[in-house]
């Protein structure tokens, strides 16, 4: 596996940060032809007829970009079909590390969950990717990008709002938006036709998204059913009805809001990820049947698979309960969701998205500690939960009356907390509070 290293251009200390360029790099190729692209390319059926197209159509240098994010593929075998189909070149990187602790651990401490389900992992981690492609771009003087999203769904603006952030000179191909391919059936037929092997068939029409963090299941069955996924959709977790008959525990211990050791020993998060992936997975937990909002605004039906994902955020959730003050923790909840949007919609490279960073890092300098979860069928329940920033307090929380909490505090607090009720309640006559008939008489003399 090539490592491939960045140009000045594009410095790797912050995997989060613009790259800068002298203006005179950044010049306008608009009225020029297109030499060369960078494909953002992962061997599936889109980006694998998309090289040969590109050559025909454009008449250009294709480079093929492949970032691995845990998506187990070979590839060698991937490299090799690049080349094979067309590609001049091409770049395998691994970008698990950086995805996990530069990506997915700010979207776990923020407590991003897209409409109350989906954990993110397709959005998550079209940002790295497209940062990388724009990367590898620059380096190799090209002159365009190009994805393989199609015209009606999330990702090609997940990749291109990234290429405005970071690379706006750059043209941007997006062949589903300009060929005549009009269904994954006619993709599988130009494959047959240009002898490009693909992973799906007519019979088989899913489209899937993997990586470390989740797969994803979308086409087929799914567009026209909106009931429970036929079961042989699902790969990463076993069937409920198929998972062990005795709970399984495990406790995941975090640092400052990220996961450090699962069962007491200190782990590096891809080999952390590959464990509770396994284990989730075994007890059939982190499978997702949702209808989602899509930011082009239609609704789609997709299975979701996020074994380790799922008790990251049950037990981040948990700690975040036993250590951050009532305001904190209440008004964290509505970061959560603005955050969740801003990844979901693509706009990870963004002031806004950098300004809750700041907030959420604030939050999690005393989220630390572990929690132990019990796994059973697929589900999920907190067994235990501690932390030396603990602010549950056993002296006052008891209905034992301490010396540390005076019952008699509570009449004023009361009265003033029930005031605005109380002014209230007086322009209404008392109607809200008065007895039942009361109110009929009061507007009975009224009428009188």
């Amino acid at each position: 596996m090539s490592a491939f290293r960045a140009p000045s251009s594009a410095p790797r200390e912050d995997p989060n940060s613009r790259p800068r360029q002298d203006a005179s790099d950044v010049r306008s190729k608009s009225a020029s032809r297109i030499r060369s692209v960078v494909l953002a390319y992962s061997g599936g059926l889109d980006t694998s007829i998309i090289i040969p197209w590109l050559r025909e159509n454009y008449d250009c240098e294709v480079v093929a970009m492949v970032g691995d994010v845990g998506q187990g593929d070979d590839y060698d075998a991937v490299r090799e079909k690049a080349l094979r189909t067309g590609a001049s070149k091409v770049f395998v990187e691994d970008l698990r590390e950086e995805f996990i602790t530069q990506y997915l651990w700010k979207a776990v401490q923020a407590g991003a969950i897209y409409e109350g389900k989906y954990l993110l992992g397709t959005s998550l981690a079209r940002p790295v990717l497209a940062r990388r492609q724009v990367e590898v771009a620059l380096a190799c003087g090209a002159d365009a990008l190009a994805h393989g999203c199609t015209g009606k769904g999330n990702d090609q603006v997940r990749f291109e709002l990234t290429y405005k952030a970071l690379a706006p000179h750059l043209k941007v191909i997006a062949p589903w938006r300009e060929w005549s391919i009009k269904s994954r059936e006619d993709a599988i037929d130009y494959a047959k036709a240009h002898d490009v092997s693909v992973p799906v068939t007519k019979k088989e029409p899913y489209s899937r998204d993997q990586n470390i963090w989740h797969l994803s299941h979308e086409g087929g069955p799914l567009e026209t059913k909106l009931g429970e996924p036929p079961e042989d959709a699902w790969k990463l977790t076993r069937s409920p009805h198929q998972a062990p008959d005795r709970e399984t525990e495990v406790a995941i211990s975090f640092e400052a809001g990220a996961p450090i050791a699962v069962d007491g020993k200190k782990v590096g998060p891809v080999a952390l990820l590959e464990e509770l992936n396994v284990l989730a997975g075994q007890n059939g937990v982190g499978r997702t049947d949702l209808v989602e909002n899509r930011l082009v605004g239609i609704k789609s039906h997709g299975a979701y698979e996020t074994p380790a994902g799922t008790l990251l955020q049950a037990a981040h959730h948990e700690l975040e309960a036993l250590c951050l003050d009532r305001e904190t923790f209440h008004y964290k909840q509505h970061v959560a969701l603005r955050y969740a949007e801003l990844v979901y919609y693509g706009q990870w490279f963004t002031p806004l998205r950098e300004a809750l960073d700041s907030f959420v890092e604030t939050t999690q300098r005393n989220v630390t500690g572990t929690v132990t979860l019990g796994l059973y069928k697929g589900n999920v329940r907190v067994l235990d939960r501690q932390s030396p920033f603990s602010l549950y307090d056993t002296s006052i929380a008891g209905f034992t009356m301490g010396a540390d909490y005076n019952q008699q505090d509570a009449e004023g607090f009361i009265n003033i907390l029930g005031l605005p009720i109380k002014l209230a309640a007086a322009k209404n006559s008392g109607a809200w509070g008065a007895a039942p008939g009361a109110s009929e008489e009061s507007t009975l003399r009224r009428r009188k």
